[in-house]
């Protein structure tokens, strides 16, 4: 990033980086080659304050060449007062630029051009004609581009002298860019007519420049910053910047978004001080209303005539405070930091006066029960607060806005009054609980939840207190707390309910158990998941356990999965989506989405994982479940890193890691990252990203965080040639997945851990390894699994010199991998496929797989892999010079490279195209080549 100052002198941190500005930055740089050809061009931009032209203007300067120089004036404010007032600026900057010369003759002729007598029209027309002259000269004596800035303070005289330049500039082979404020036309009447002479008559060309939209935006702030931010707090900064980009540099340059920065603050308050005392008594009712408001409801709240507030509101307009929409009847600020500003500036007990005025107002007028309780609050008037704000919140969870709705919940309990009762207290934070959780703010919703049981508790509601531990137990998840903590929370609250009257509510003890079940099936602990998911379905009985069900269900089809019952794994968990979302619940939809799709990714079913996690992003994004959409997200970077999409890996990861608040959304965005920088050969930044996830992962205790992290930690051992932590780390990834019978996360350890103790010289011990992975393997024959095994046995006989063997074994595991679209593994089979074809004097086929593992490498921007391509390609190329073609053979294969025909070749060789055709033949034969553009290439990389 750099930093500039503004006209006030206050220093602004900038994108270093120009942003939105693509389309015109190339129109402006096409009229700049044109004029270099000798088209001279008139580029006008225009746009309103802070939208950066003067950005733009100095983006253009820095692509000017050699050889072409840089002009720059500007007007500034008062400069319509002198005649001549900008040309005189321009004089002042030749001076300090080393032409004296010419800026003495600009103003000597602008303060001395007043004689005594003469016709005033055509003395003035004479200084004109001789100023545009000079000006001319100075821009057209070599290339020159010519920057003036901000043309909506210019003075009469100097617009005048511009206006002529258009003729000097048509064989000339320089540029002129002047900029001014779109905003600002009106009533600026001398500039308005000037520019629409010009654009009439086609002497200039017009670009405007528009707000940021949200990506862009997000694009700026990044620039910035250096880092992806949320997206809520990207929201958050268009809405009140309205994408200006000075005004997004300003709310960044102040670390908070929670106050107007001063620079913009002073200025609105400074120029509103200007207003008469009626219109800053309207425009002050205006700014409580909101960022908008309509005549109506500012005339029954304002004390002032109609005709009084017509008055106020043209002055608004017409000094830029505020714009009218079409019908007439409404109105904005014309930026949320001038309504802000203004609202600032308001003395607090008038500020809650108004407040419930307008509150009232609004009410009358229909106004929604959300608008209504902001208004009661900031008057501080709680009751009518709270019920308006419990009202909106009942609406907002209806319609699935669980932002919304989380906060007119929090509302509600900051206008909480002495007379609620203890009950809705406690449920009003339950409910509350429910919305934070589904936006993601994991720890809000547990310390509702916890607020709430207190409540329960104190009421003697154990029943409710169970049913909530449910929910307890899945936040906690989300923030890490391991297996033991969370079930304890589940055993302990079903034997509160063994004292409760029959064993309390079926349906409550059949979700506690339900979320045992759970909890085992997220540590792969299949047997103890089964048992408590049986349990859960035999209270989970009737109509009214539909819910349950479905949480038992999703539980039971994801652990099939994971035991090597696929089929019906699957099926189960594509009826619960079905179900769920033709019941609406929500919940439990967005968690199908979420087995189904992370499932399918973990067992290397790319095609189903891609589809299910598309339909659930957008499931979630619609319902508002951000948490379970995060959570998606970052399971799609996965996917995109296993099928060799790595930069949209990256994007994806990156933006999961900056929205998500789940500590699973952040150990499975991290275990990306890390593994794109292993592959990148970024050492440091792979260890900084896995070692994170791996501190993560070991506080939850779960296998499906911690192997993940373990496997790049290994193979980033390997990298660094550190076969001994490779080993010790492969061996700690067995004894996770041991424990649990797993399979589905030991699969890429099998590999790795041969290759590692294959690195250590000990064969006997990658025998002994790949036994052991092969018993948890083959038990669960998840299908995507059994590939590891054949790739691995490959290794081991390729180390012990069975190449024929090897290459069986590596050849049906690369096919394995490329099915299964798994990159990493596809390319590293290629590369050993070229080591078994190098040490059986396969050169050319090694040359072969080399480059096709460069090549598949290559898009995914994998260097490390490239590297040991090249070195394959560079070792094998020296083997095929040094004797695989016979020196006539290589004579044909250069005149091949050539592009000459058999006939041709034969005439040069003096040999018959019969001979030539059999030296083709046996060239392509040795080369393992089937056209003769391939010899081509091969020649090319000989000589």
């Amino acid at each position: 990033m750099i930093r500039t100052q503004n006209h006030s002198g206050a220093s602004t941190t900038i994108s270093s980086a120009l942003v939105g500005r693509d389309e015109q930055l190339a129109l402006a740089l096409r009229r700049w080659e044109s004029a270099l050809k000798g088209a001279g061009h008139l580029l006008l931009l225009a746009g309103e304050a802070g939208i950066g032209k003067t950005r733009l203007l100095a983006e253009i300067a820095n692509h000017v060449g050699e050889g072409a120089r840089v002009v720059t004036a500007a007007a500034f404010p008062r400069d319509g007062d002198t005649a001549g007032g900008v040309l005189l600026n321009l004089s002042d900057e030749l001076r300090r630029g080393g032409d004296a010369d010419v800026a003495r003759a600009l103003r000597d002729r602008i303060l001395n051009s007043v004689p005594s007598q003469g016709d005033p029209t055509h003395r003035r027309r004479v200084l004109v004609g001789d100023l545009a002259d000079l000006v001319a000269r100075l821009i057209t004596e070599v290339p020159t581009l010519f920057l003036v800035e901000d043309l909506h303070w210019a003075d009469e005289l100097s617009l005048d002298v511009f206006e002529r330049l258009p003729e000097a500039l048509r064989a000339a082979s320089s540029m002129v860019v002047m900029t001014y404020r779109s905003d600002e036309l009106y009533p600026q009447t001398v500039l308005r007519q000037w520019r629409a002479r010009l654009l009439e008559r086609r002497l200039a060309e017009e670009v405007r420049l528009t707000r940021l939209d949200l990506d862009d935006t997000a694009r700026m702030s990044e620039g910035i910053t250096g880092v992806v931010a949320a997206a809520t707090w990207i929201e958050s900064l268009h809405g009140r910047s309205d994408g200006i980009p000075l005004h997004v540099e300003e709310l960044i340059a102040g670390g908070s978004q929670n106050g107007v920065p001063e620079t913009v603050a002073e200025a609105v308050v400074t120029r509103a001080g200007l207003l008469s005392a009626e219109t800053r008594s309207v425009v002050a009712v205006a700014a409580v209303i909101g960022r908008s408001f309509d005549i109506d409801l500012l005339a029954s709240i304002t004390s002032s005539s109609p005709a009084s507030i017509d008055a106020a509101l043209r002055e608004l307009m017409a000094r830029h405070f505020i714009r009218a929409r079409s019908d007439g009847s409404n109105f904005d600020f014309r930026h949320t930091l001038i309504r802000e500003a203004i609202y600032d500036d308001i003395p607090p007990n008038r500020k809650r006066e108004l407040h419930g005025s307008v509150a009232r107002a609004a009410i009358a007028a229909g106004f929604r029960d959300a608008y209504v309780s902001d208004h009661f609050e900031r008057a501080h008037e709680y009751a009518d607060a709270y019920r308006h704000s419990m009202a909106a919140a009942v609406d907002a969870r209806r319609m699935s806005a669980h932002r919304e709705a989380s906060e007119l919940y929090a509302r509600a309990l900051r206008t909480e009054t002495a007379d609620i009762p203890n009950s809705e207290r406690a449920w009003t934070r339950t409910t509350l609980g429910l919305e934070l959780a589904a936006i993601d703010d994991n720890d809000g919703a547990e310390a509702q939840w916890m607020s709430a049981i207190e409540l329960f508790r104190a009421a003697g509601d154990e029943q409710t207190i169970a049913s909530l531990t449910t929910n307890l137990m899945a936040v906690r998840h989300l923030l890490g707390a391991d297996l033991e903590s969370r079930t304890r929370l589940g055993r302990e609250a079903l034997a509160r309910m063994d004292a409760l009257p029959g064993g309390g509510d079926r349906l409550v003890r059949a979700d506690v158990l339900g979320a045992i079940a759970a909890a085992y099936m997220l540590d792969r602990r299949l047997d103890d998941a089964v048992e408590f998911g049986e349990q859960a379905a035999a209270f989970a009985t009737g109509p009214d356990g539909l819910c349950e069900r479905l949480n038992i269900e999703l539980t039971l089809g994801s652990v099939l999965t994971f035991a090597g019952r696929g089929d019906e794994g699957w099926a189960r968990l594509e009826r619960a989506i079905e179900t769920g979302a033709a019941a609406s619940m929500e919940v439990e939809t967005a968690r199908a989405y979420r087995m189904i799709g992370t499932s399918a990714s973990v067992q290397l079913d790319y095609d189903r994982s891609e589809r299910w996690i598309s339909e659930g992003l957008e499931y979630t994004a619609r319902t508002e479940r951000w948490n379970d959409h995060y959570y998606l997200m970052a399971h799609l970077s996965h996917v995109n890193w296993a099928t060799g999409d790595w930069q949209g890996a990256q994007i994806v990861a990156r933006k999961s890691l900056a929205n998500g608040r789940g500590i699973t959304t952040r150990i499975t965005a991290l275990i990306v990252l890390g593994y794109v920088a292993l592959g990148q050969g970024n050492v440091v930044e792979a260890r900084t990203h896995l070692d994170e996830a791996l501190e993560l992962a070991e506080g939850m205790g779960e296998l499906q965080r911690i192997s993940p992290a373990l496997w790049g930690l290994v193979e980033l051992a390997l990298l660094q040639k550190d076969t001994a932590v490779a080993v010790e780390l492969s061996e700690r990834g067995f004894a996770e997945s041991e424990a649990r019978a797993d399979a589905a996360h030991l699969f890429p350890f099998v590999v790795s851990g041969v290759r590692a103790y294959l690195g250590t010289r000990k064969v006997g011990a990658a025998h002994d390894w790949l036994e052991r992975c092969e018993r948890l393997i083959v038990n669960r024959s998840i299908p995507g699994t059994l590939v590891a095994l054949d790739h691995a046995r490959g290794l081991i006989h390729l180390a012990e010199g069975q190449t024929g063997k090897a290459r069986e074994l590596l050849e049906r595991a690369s096919d394995g991998w490329f099915d299964r679209r798994r990159f990493w593994e596809s390319a590293h089979t290629l590369i050993d496929l070229a080591h078994c074809a190098v040490r059986s004097k396969r050169p050319s086929e090694a040359l072969r797989l080399a480059h096709h593992a460069r090549e598949l490498a290559t898009g995914a921007g994998a260097s490390t892999i490239i590297a040991l391509a090249d070195t394959i390609i560079v070792d094998t190329d020296s083997i095929i010079g040094d004797g695989l073609l016979s020196s006539r053979e290589f004579e044909v294969a250069k005149l091949i490279a050539l592009g000459e025909t058999n006939k041709e070749i034969a005439l040069d060789l003096t040999i018959s195209p019969k001979t030539v055709s059999a030296h083709v033949e046996h060239i392509l034969t040795k080369l393992g080549a089937a056209r003769r553009s391939e010899i081509a290439a091969w020649v090319a990389r000989m000589i």
